[in-house]
């Protein structure tokens, strides 16, 4: 087939690449130009582990291209819309303009009995009102197809996926079921699962997927809260919740908390559809979720505060980690960088790495000082907070960096860390949910717990 892809961000492009290593002829069109000279070139605009072998593989076939003109999507039958729909600069919604704007760029240039599908993250009812612009064209095909791409494994996310869901008219469902099945071929003889349902259910599904998902993390995240309190342990606590098959272990994992730019937007856009409908259970819902998350960054800011004796003023700080997450580049609303912004507000001299993000971070957040050498970043701190779980950060030997800082101090606010082997070495660590000094042998753990269930008991008696 012949396929446009409209909008070459995370989701566009790895669609694109992806669409023609199935050996469809696919051009991406992007406003961008330089974007779209550095896509031509075989190379991704962004961190993304193994695109720019799918491009440069679609580049040599001859089956990929793209192009800055959107003259250049006629002729396909199948219009793919991948535009961005961040959340608005004015509410908690989700911002559509660029999506209805890239539909009536491509209004001229539809060929009769084409087929418009959009894979974006919308609200329900976005597709009733893309209807509305296409009203001229009756005879072209609309349907919606989410995405469910994770960055840092897009590319595997693509060529293997969990699913399809195809959300289809009632009118047009068997040609749009058609043209989606055609496209998908390789991937439905490989077995992976499809769904065909209306365009409520295939718009839902993503932000619905997205909210679950930000619901496990923050459940786990106020679970170690209360273990901070009582004196548990939040990693044993999640390591024993997930082997009950009804719960699992994904996800379900205490730290720093979520950011990017799919995660909170979801959560806050359901919300506002949520109110639209008249639906407060899930309003009340996402909000709590939303809340929690964000006050782990602040949780985090305040343990810093405790490990370097109540005052972050004039101290030396190493944050390790500024993307929102590993193995991408993007810095959207990170954790990391939220808290390493709070840090410096209060007057730390804050130091932050990371092996990808640097160049995005520094242009957005220029009171941080930035370093692309773990080793020199670590040079002379007082404190080290592991933000952002990169694979060379989990793997950093404690007694080398022992050997760079000047207190060897550090809040792992990720639970990435073995906190035996850096306490063997001295350092004193601490992370969210966990008992200090666990990790060390020592009899801590034990005091704190029995300390805490002392007090649970006599709060019990107190109200018998």
């Amino acid at each position: 087939m012949k396929i446009s892809v409209i909008g070459c961000g995370y989701l566009g492009a790895v669609h694109a690449a992806t669409l023609a290593s199935m050996g469809h002829t696919v051009v991406g069109i992007d406003v961008d130009p330089s974007k779209v000279e550095q896509l031509g070139r075989g190379v991704a605009p962004f961190f993304e582990p193994g695109l720019d072998e799918l491009l440069q593989h679609g580049r040599a076939t001859g089956r990929l291209s793209f192009s800055a003109d959107i003259a250049d999507a006629a002729g396909a039958t199948l219009h793919f819309l991948c535009v961005g729909t961040p959340q608005s600069k004015t509410s908690d919604g989700a911002d559509l303009s660029y999506l209805v704007a890239a539909t009536r760029a491509l209004l001229p240039y539809l060929l009769p009995g084409a087929a418009v599908v959009g894979k974006s993250t919308v609200p329900v009812g976005t597709v009733d009102m893309l209807r509305g612009e296409l009203s001229t064209r009756p005879d072209v095909l609309l349907g919606w197809n989410p995405e469910f791409l994770r960055q840092g494994t897009a590319v595997k996310d693509s060529l293997v996926p969990d699913r399809l869901v195809y959300g289809v008219p009632e009118d047009n469902a068997v040609a749009v079921t058609a043209a989606l099945d055609a496209v998908y071929e390789p991937l439905l003889a490989a077995g992976i699962p499809r769904i065909v349902c209306n365009f409520a259910t295939a718009e839902l599904i993503k932000s619905a997927s997205n909210a679950y998902l930000a619901t496990k993390l923050s459940f786990v995240n106020a679970m170690a809260e209360l273990c901070d309190a009582s004196g548990a342990d939040v990693t044993q606590l999640a390591g024993a919740m997930g082997l009950d098959p009804r719960i699992g272990s994904r996800y379900l994992h205490a730290g720093l908390g979520f950011g990017g730019g799919c995660l909170p937007k979801d959560i806050r856009s359901l919300r506002v559809q949520a109110q639209a409908l008249g639906v407060p259970s899930v309003d009340r819902w996402m909000d709590v979720v939303d809340s929690v998350n964000q006050d782990q960054r602040s949780r985090t800011v305040d343990l810093a505060r405790e490990l370097c004796g109540g005052q972050l003023g004039g101290r030396r700080i190493t944050v390790l980690g500024a993307a929102f997450k590993p193995d991408t580049n993007d810095i959207r609303d990170s954790p990391a960088l939220d808290v390493a912004q709070q840090l410096a507000a209060a007057g730390a001299h804050v130091t932050a790495t990371d092996p990808a993000a640097i160049n995005n971070a520094w242009q957005r957040y220029p009171q941080l000082r930035f370093e692309p050498s773990t080793a020199q970043a670590l040079d002379g701190a007082e404190l080290v907070l592991l933000l952002t779980e990169w694979d060379e950060y989990v793997a950093l030997s404690p007694a080398s960096a022992g050997a760079l800082v000047r207190r060897r101090t550090l809040l792992d606010a990720r639970n990435a860390l073995d906190p035996s082997a850096w306490e063997a070495e001295g350092w004193t660590v601490r992370s969210l949910g966990r008992v200090p000094g666990r990790g060390a042998g020592s009899s801590v753990a034990a005091d704190a717990t029995a300390a805490a269930g002392r007090r649970m008991v006599a709060a019990s008696s107190a109200t018998a």
